[in-house]
């Protein structure tokens, strides 16, 4: 008498539970680089929408320009002062980095030449590689910056 064998035995059910197991784990990693990865774009976004809007306004205040040099974020102001334009522009460009978490900021004139860095702590990212491909696991900071001539002056910068 043979006895034939109808569903499945528990051997079975274990290992297909634990290939679903290891499906869900490596799943639920990819989400979190995911996630991870997305919130290091979003900050890199930020920056470059707040520097660009700061572009802008200096070049729509050129006859200013001088007043916009920032040495760094804690030197800007957090309300507007005596000079509205200016002063207005440094302060909403200040709280913007404070409210991206932004570390530090600079607006750095040579002429009509203008530099604007913003750095900010992205550590949730993990480690940073360089242009050359080298790792940088110490860095957690990055930095975003834009350079560009608000007027014409007539002098050749490099």
């Amino acid at each position: 008498m043979s006895r034939r064998q109808s569903g499945f035995s528990l051997i079975e059910v274990l290992v297909a539970l634990l290939v679903m197991c290891i499906g869900l784990l490596g799943a639920a990693a990819i989400q979190l680089n995911a996630l991870k990865y997305t919130d290091s774009s979003s900050m890199s976004s930020q920056a470059s929408f707040i520097a660009y809007d700061m572009m802008d306004r200096m070049r729509a205040n050129t006859d200013n320009i001088s007043q916009y040099a920032l040495t760094n974020l804690a030197a800007a102001p957090t309300t507007a002062g005596s000079t509205a334009a200016v002063s207005q522009d440094l302060s909403d460009f200040g709280n913007n980095i404070r409210a991206m978490n932004g570390t530090d900021a600079s607006i750095v004139l040579k002429g009509y030449v203008v530099t604007i860095t913003i750095q900010w702590d992205d550590t949730r990212a993990g480690k940073l590689v360089r242009a050359d491909n080298s790792v940088d696991a110490n860095s957690p900071i990055r930095s975003f910056v834009l350079v560009s001539r608000v007027a014409a002056d007539g002098t050749a910068y490099p």
